[in-house]
């Protein structure tokens, strides 16, 4: 006899990014990363992106009213324990996001300030980067910029970890409670440091530098963070397990198209891979 099926709904993290048509980034990303932490996981596409490994040749971003219609649908359903925030393309969308935010209160929210993809094709409009810093920074649990995107959060140049370790603190000084600053696109070392600031001060985390062009790895840690804080990880521990998770997915990492950009193995970590 088949037992009944439990009715206690699972813990659900809401993505609210873009649509990466290639399958390596944003939303699909996102879901995949959720699946491997075992939450279910929701979407609220923000904006739709004609893209693959060789690079971005579209961005269509939908009306404003569908994203609200989304977001309201997402919260009023499901048990949302965390939210990831991705591509958000203009002031608009953000100040929708940030209406939402403000209206359902989720417990924790993970910012990653989309603006340049992996090609170096700018995704955030000028008159965005405003609206970001005010809006969506107070609001988040943690945002985790990469060095080109905290560099144009703050408008000064990050050469070295002791400029980084500045960086995550001038960033909280904007309204972040928390900040992790990821070091990837730092040159001349054979590792790669990311430093998450928080009111306790810095938690540093070391990998071995892997020579290659990926896609989705920011997409990829907010989101497993996200799941992380979700399943009711602290967030040092949360923003730990998802640094690890990312280099392995990336050790597995694997190129399904045409070019050179390698794609993450979402799904390396699980037993038997």
């Amino acid at each position: 006899m088949t037992p009944p099926a439990t009715h206690t709904r699972p813990a659900s993290v809401l993505t609210i990014a873009g649509s990466d048509s290639g399958g390596g980034a944003g939303i699909q990303a996102d879901l995949k990363t959720f699946a491997a932490h075992g939450v279910h996981g929701l979407s609220a596409l923000a904006a739709l992106t004609a893209q693959h490994t060789r690079g971005v040749t579209a961005v269509h971003v939908p009306p404003v009213e569908f994203l609200d219609a989304q977001l309201d649908a997402c919260f009023e359903d499901f048990d949302v324990r965390a939210v990831k925030l991705g591509m958000l393309a203009s002031a608009a969308v953000i100040e929708t996001v940030a209406r939402a935010l403000e209206r359902h209160r989720p417990a924790q929210v993970v910012l990653d300030p989309v603006m340049i993809a992996t090609s170096g094709a700018r995704l955030l409009e000028e008159s965005a980067l405003q609206a970001l810093r005010t809006r969506l920074l107070p609001l988040a649990t943690v945002v985790t910029p990469n060095l080109p995107e905290a560099e144009l959060l703050l408008g000064w140049k990050i050469a070295d970890l002791a400029a980084m370790s500045q960086a995550a603190a001038a960033l909280r000084a904007l309204g972040a409670p928390a900040v992790l600053l990821k070091g990837g696109h730092l040159a001349g070392t054979g590792e790669v440091v990311d430093i998450l600031a928080d009111a306790d001060g810095e938690q540093r985390t070391a990998h071995p530098r892997l020579l290659l062009e990926a896609h989705g790895t920011g997409c990829t840690l907010a989101s497993a963070v996200a799941a992380n804080l979700a399943r009711g990880l602290p967030l040092r521990a949360a923003c730990a397990a998802a640094v690890d998770y990312v280099h392995a997915a990336l050790r597995g990492g694997y190129r399904p198209g045409k070019g050179d950009v390698v794609v993450l193995d979402h799904f390396a970590t699980l037993p038997g891979r």
